[in-house]
């Protein structure tokens, strides 16, 4: 399976985004979708998209994507959530101790993933966590909310066997 990953997209789905997701099988989107059900429709044409609703999203995104969503893909159990991490613990921690949000940690305790899937933050972030034997992703964000400094950015990636492979990222300036 060939997954597209993108969060905080703030009402944005931009051509250069959309030229990167082409070969993708399906779009997971971790939240902050903004714009509206119509704008996650409009994703949802373009591909097969599972998402999370963020923190920015209305009651209409949040009836169809839920806070967090878990589930097993080609023999990769998957954990996605908008929020992962604590407030303001975004840089400068140390990989042995990841500062998690607690409903993320209580889904984490409750599901064991082999791959947790956040937001949130705009900053993007692909790191192993020795403690739980479970691999980090955040995408960054690929819409225009957020800082000048830190680049709009996608993943994509293959899942074969309980495996991610080929791990691509692309950035887009601001």
């Amino acid at each position: 399976m060939y997954i597209g990953l993108i969060s905080d997209t703030h009402g944005t789905f931009a051509d250069d985004v959309k030229e990167f997701l082409a070969p993708v099988d399906v779009i997971w989107h971790a939240g902050d979708f903004g714009g509206g059900i119509r704008f996650a429709r409009k994703i949802a044409e373009y591909k097969p998209l599972l998402g999370v609703h963020g923190n920015v999203d209305g009651m209409d995104i949040r009836s169809i994507y839920p806070r967090f969503q878990q589930f097993e893909c080609e023999g990769l159990r998957v954990l996605m959530t908008h929020i992962g991490l604590m407030k303001g613990a975004y840089w400068g921690f140390s990989p042995r101790q990841f500062p998690y949000d607690t409903v993320a940690k209580a889904l984490i305790d409750t599901y064991h993933p082999d791959l947790f899937i956040y937001g949130h933050t705009h900053i993007p972030q692909v790191v192993r966590d020795p403690a739980y034997g479970m691999l980090l992703m955040n995408p960054g964000a690929c819409g225009f909310e957020g800082p000048r400094e830190v680049p709009r950015m996608a993943l994509r990636f293959h899942i074969v066997n309980g495996k991610i492979d080929g791990l691509e990222k692309c950035e887009w300036h601001r």
